[in-house]
């Protein structure tokens, strides 16, 4: 028996490590995805670092299992992973593969579905295992899709959101994501870089915090009122209070120099700070001079599109 699940990757709309201090978060699943497959037979895979995490997502599943005593049939599997999003680009592939993991797994041994907030739990817990201190919101926005507020207080004490609306199609429309490298930091180093900092300058990072959560819920206000122009403002206010972060890159910053003519842009993710920044979120003003900029200078861009399913099964 073949079972395939599918996740989304995202994209942080405002909110980046601010969400690790209690300040909100909203972010969209976008419409690129990370396939798990798994079926009955036995592992031949070499790759060590995807082994490892397949083993340790099998771990989580079956304690869980095990401890709450449901019944399943312990099975050797092999496994396959298909992926369409960019890796190291701050669009939650890692979270995207947890999601997927989990939610094959568990259907492999018992032979069922699982609710959607069982797998968010268990997927968090192996993506803690991977990236250390992570916030939680790349992992929810992959399992449930679509627009998601989201706020973690404690570990224990997390509020997701599920919002019932989504970006509206002429602001969506003037949306597209622009690679600016891939950064030479991982996540966790980023977080612990901010992390670094806000201890040095406890309170200029609070300001930046505040300012930050402030942007989030004006963000919120122009997609509920279908506001191309606050969103706009939204996005270019984060990307000035990301650099007070000192998280995006000396290179992404002369990069949004050069299409400041054509929109505004923001780093969505962690960041890079020696070359590569990630993925920008570019709100696009311009379109005829954008698309001439864009091919004169060869950059590299992906279509944003939102994806409202989360995680599913995919029929064979």
């Amino acid at each position: 028996m073949k079972i395939s699940y599918s996740a989304p990757g995202k994209v942080i709309l405002s909110g980046e490590h601010s969400v690790v201090y209690t300040k909100p978060a909203l972010v969209t699943a976008v419409d690129l995805t990370l396939t798990v497959t798994v079926e009955e037979g036995k592992s031949t895979h070499t790759d060590a670092k995807i082994r490892e995490a397949v083993e340790y997502c099998d771990n989580v599943v079956l304690n869980f299992l095990q401890k709450n005593k449901i019944a399943f049939q312990k099975k050797t599997f092999t496994y396959s992973i298909e992926s369409s999003i960019p890796e190291g680009r701050g669009m939650g592939s890692s979270a995207a593969f947890c999601v997927a993991a989990v939610a094959a797994l568990l259907h492999f041994y018992t032979g069922r579905e699982y609710e959607k907030e069982t797998i968010n739990t268990l997927a968090y817990k192996c993506e803690k295992h991977f990236h250390g201190m992570p916030s939680g919101v790349d992992v929810s926005a992959s399992c449930f899709g679509g627009l998601i507020y989201y706020r973690k207080e404690f570990e224990f004490l997390k509020y997701i959101s599920a919002l019932n609306f989504k970006i509206p199609q002429l602001i969506q429309d003037n949306l597209i994501l622009i690679d600016s490298g891939k950064p030479i930091e991982s996540t966790s180093e980023m977080v612990r870089l901010v992390g670094r900092r806000y201890n040095e300058q406890t309170i200029d990072m609070e300001k930046t915090l505040i300012g930050i959560e402030k942007v989030t819920r004006r963000m919120v206000v122009s997609i509920v009122k279908e506001d191309p122009r606050m969103f706009a403002e939204c996005i270019d206010e984060n990307q000035k209070l990301l650099v007070d972060f000192g998280i995006v890159s000396g290179s992404a910053q002369k990069l949004l120099a050069g299409l400041s003519p054509y929109g505004v842009g923001k780093v969505t993710g962690a960041g890079g700070r020696k070359e590569g920044s990630g993925l920008i979120l570019f709100y696009i003003t311009d379109k005829d001079g954008f698309r001439k900029y864009s091919v004169q200078e060869g950059l590299l861009t992906i279509p944003f599109k939102q994806q409202f399913e989360g995680v599913h099964i995919l029929k064979h």
